[in-house]
């Protein structure tokens, strides 16, 4: 017996005489129609919304762009034709709606354009649920990423010292907040400092603290960053940067559990977890003379490495629809989507950059894109030329690859073919079959 097609969900907000002339045929139809008021619409779940445009709407269209934004569905603007001739109403239709309808209806395209918007909804529905519903602040189903979220599960609940260590981009910083934040330390504080980013004649008292009068311009004490993580995790970014005479202040916290301020001689006990992020090879550092040896085994109790994004096989397009609905809400512009010809160009591109980089671009799409998806171009990303072959399917790559495995062979030992089927590895009777196959000689 075949099963009846799911009930589709209509919801027409602020309706007019004439939304409401077109219930009985949209019911019929097999739409399960409610209304209500702009302000109620997001308590009313729906797969396609119809929202008869007013005046109040078009002076202050945040509260529309919210509801299209925070619905993960599609909207059809239905208004009159003298509001689609004023100012700035029809960018603003295109950008945000699936289509709009001017009044009065052509109540059969209304119902061509529902079913549309209907199976864009679920489309649409699909690509980003996996990126809502994730639990983890670290995105991706790729196995590193899966590892890695193992990993740090066992690691949070522990007191030892981390070293985070990967590529510029690869998201350190959030390996160390995922870890604070698993811990029983999580309702403290998370105190960060990037050891590169600050200058060396203050890093000291940016890391210690200094008292009253303890150097010009030092007007009141200060608390150091350390310091200020008492209780919870101080997260030393970059750590490779630190000068070596800071390096020896952080050996011998990290040995005491104590500090003294800048132009102080009173110990200060501070309770903190260190976790320490560097891009560079410290082991190459400490045979330069750049890096402490002994500090490098305090931090190094246990260690983390971040996968680059291109060894993250699988979660390039769901960070970039993460990106795209995140950075949405900053850019003023409702999420996109990627055409085809983006996912292959982001998919050929090396991101040397990584998830950082990647982020940036799809911020730079969102802003740049024209049309309802965002292309190769609004990326920044090179477009696949014309002229180059497509990829092909699985069994188009071994057929090229068995051919030119025959040829290579034939250069050497044209002469004498049983050597040659003896290198291929295979009897010289597939070696014949082989050759036939490929019309070779």
């Amino acid at each position: 017996m075949q099963q009846p097609a799911a009930q589709r969900r209509l919801l027409i907000v602020d309706p007019c005489d004439d939304c409401h002339r077109l219930l009985p045929g949209l019911r019929s139809a097999g739409w399960d129609v409610d209304s209500c008021r702009l302000g109620d619409a997001l308590d009313q779940p729906c797969d396609v919304g119809l929202l008869r445009l007013q005046a109040v709407h078009l002076r202050h269209p945040d509260a529309v762009k919210d509801l299209i934004t925070r619905s993960n569905t599609e909207w059809i603007a239905v208004l009159s034709a003298e509001q689609l001739r004023m100012p700035a109403v029809g960018d603003f239709v295109c950008e945000w709606f699936f289509d709009f309808h001017t009044l009065p209806f052509d109540v059969s395209r209304v119902q061509v354009t529902l079913g549309r918007a209907f199976g864009m909804a679920r489309l649409r529905g699909r690509g980003v649920r996996k990126v809502e519903e994730t639990t983890h602040e670290l995105l991706g189903e790729s196995r590193p990423i899966r590892e890695l979220r193992k990993l740090l599960g066992k690691l949070a609940p522990t007191e030892s010292p981390v070293l985070i260590r990967g590529e510029s981009g690869t998201g350190k910083e959030l390996v160390a907040r995922t870890l604070h934040r698993q811990s029983q330390r999580s309702e403290q504080p998370f105190i960060a400092i990037n050891c590169g980013a600050i200058p060396e004649h203050l890093i000291q008292s940016e890391l210690f603290g200094h008292e009253k009068g303890a150097f010009t311009g030092a007007h009141q004490r200060k608390t150091g960053r350390i310091e200020a993580a008492h209780g919870g995790t101080l997260f030393l970014d970059e750590i490779g940067d630190l000068p070596l005479e800071l390096q020896a202040n952080l050996l011998r916290f990290l040995q005491e559990k104590h500090i003294e301020r800048v132009g102080g001689s009173q110990p200060i006990p501070v309770d903190v977890r260190v976790l320490a992020a560097t891009h560079v090879d410290l082991e190459k550092a400490i045979e330069q003379g750049r890096f402490r040896e002994d500090l490098y085994y305090r931090l190094n109790v246990l260690q983390v490495v971040t996968a680059p994004l291109r060894d993250r096989h699988g979660d390039l397009s769901m960070l970039a629809s993460h990106f795209a609905q995140f950075y949405s809400l900053e850019t003023g512009r409702r999420p996109r989507s990627f055409s085809d010809n983006a996912l292959a160009a982001m998919g050929r591109h090396d991101w040397p950059g990584n998830v950082r980089e990647l982020a940036n671009r799809v911020r730079r799409g969102l802003v740049l894109a024209e049309g309802r998806q965002i292309e190769a171009q609004d990326l920044g990303l090179e477009t696949l030329d014309p002229a180059q072959p497509p990829l092909g399917t699985l069994e188009e790559y071994k057929h090229r690859a068995e051919r030119q495995a025959l040829c290579d062979v034939l250069n050497r030992h044209s002469d004498n073919l049983s050597v040659a089927a003896r290198v291929l590895g295979i009897s010289r009777p597939t070696f014949y079959r082989l050759l036939h196959k490929h019309q070779i000689r």
